[in-house]
């Protein structure tokens, strides 16, 4: 049986090219780039070319790239960082409901440590409105910190506007973009960003590694100390391989981004003709309008999605739900709790589907009717 692996949110397999370029650099670039002698400089030369490169998919220099183990390591830089480094200033820090969990944990900490939260409300759609950011500012804000598209429903947030909005406000603007990084048009002047995080493993790039976008003049501490590394801003050895993998993934997917994104949206076509062929009733999560091109969450009524889960992994089909497994049990999405209510049988009844590199019509048309035959079996 052909296996189809339809979680790329979570983690995508490695582009051929990008596995290349990191094997190379495995083979041949030994040294620190800290030292001074030969083998650092080429050491060197490679991180700073896989900087550069990183930096002009962001519209940015390479000065206020900073490498990081990965999409955590960002948020929880630009969280902790700002908050520990602005802390006299004030210490309100505004996010919304449906941020991933290395923003709400880290946010969650700080409240405990004495800061206060405001965690905004979204609509049904999964939009957080601009009009609640500007009624939550306040003169204490010191951090908002705003995902650029949900990982769970595909939801973009008005990160634009918000920007404009926030250039008359003293308060650092951070956008979590590692679901959008590599298939949205992501411009940090346009944005009006000051930090925003990015992560290789979600485009085919290695694992462990990501990158912090940092504003020159942000007001931000390090959180890790014993180097000069990262223009003092991280401490560690750089991690050569890995940096030239991430950036040649970078570089691959913005090549064909627009053609990507043509084709992710027929692959959600192709799955939404397969359910409406058979009958099959389904809801579609998230805003049509404002969403990310490879996430495609559905509610299919009738179906428990733990089982759901587990009969389409044993026919082969990877999928995922936004949902905490937790002592054997499933709790509720809190996306979904944050959209619909949390007794909106919605929760238990939705999966994501989301695509990536490895995929072609044929096996997404596959993975279609082997959900369609699950969902006859289970919906009675």
């Amino acid at each position: 049986m052909t296996t189809i692996y339809l979680d790329h949110a979570a983690t995508t397999p490695m582009l051929k090219e990008a596995l290349a370029e990191m094997n190379a650099a495995m083979e041949t670039v030994y040294g620190n780039a800290s030292s001074i002698h030969a083998a650092g400089r080429e050491a060197r030369k490679a991180l700073d070319g896989a900087r550069a490169i990183l930096a002009k998919q962001l519209n940015t220099s390479a000065s206020e790239v900073v490498l990081t183990s990965g999409g955590t390591e960002a948020d929880n830089m630009a969280i902790f960082g700002v908050a520990y480094a602005r802390q006299h200033e004030g210490k309100h820090i505004i996010t919304t409901q449906i941020e991933h969990h290395a923003v709400l944990h880290a946010c969650e900490k700080l409240e405990r440590q004495g800061f206060k939260i405001t965690y905004l409300p979204v609509d049904d759609k999964g939009r957080v409105a601009v009009g609640d950011v500007a009624n939550a500012l306040t003169d204490d804000t010191i951090l908002v910190t705003i995902m650029y598209g949900n990982n769970e429903v595909g939801t973009l947030q008005p990160i634009e506007e918000i920007g404009k909005l926030l250039k008359e406000h003293p308060a650092t603007f951070h956008a979590d973009a590692v679901q959008a990084f590599g298939l949205e048009n992501i411009d940090v002047e346009k944005l009006q960003v000051d930090l925003l995080s990015a992560s290789s493993h979600k485009i085919g790039g290695p694992k462990g590694i990501g990158l912090l976008y940092m504003r020159a003049g942000t007001k931000i501490d390090s959180l890790l100390y014993g180097g000069s590394q990262e223009k003092k801003r991280r401490a560690g050895t750089e991690n050569i391989p890995a940096a030239v993998g991430f950036a040649k993934a970078a570089q691959q997917v913005m090549e064909i981004q627009q053609q990507t994104r043509q084709v992710y949206a027929r692959y959600k076509a192709i799955l939404m003709e397969e359910f409406t062929q058979a009958h099959i009733d389904f809801t579609v999560n998230g805003d049509e309008e404002h969403m990310l091109p490879h996430i495609f969450n559905v509610t299919l009524p009738g179906t428990n999605v733990e089982s759901f889960l587990v009969n389409l992994d044993m026919a082969g089909v990877f999928v995922s739900s936004g949902s905490a497994c937790t002592a054997g049990s499933i709790d509720p999405s809190h996306v979904l709790v944050a959209m619909y209510g949390k007794d909106s049988k919605v929760l238990r009844s939705s999966i994501r589907f989301s695509f990536g590199h490895s995929l072609n019509e044929e096996l997404v048309r596959e993975a279609g009717k082997r959900t369609v035959n699950i969902v006859q079996r289970l919906v009675k």
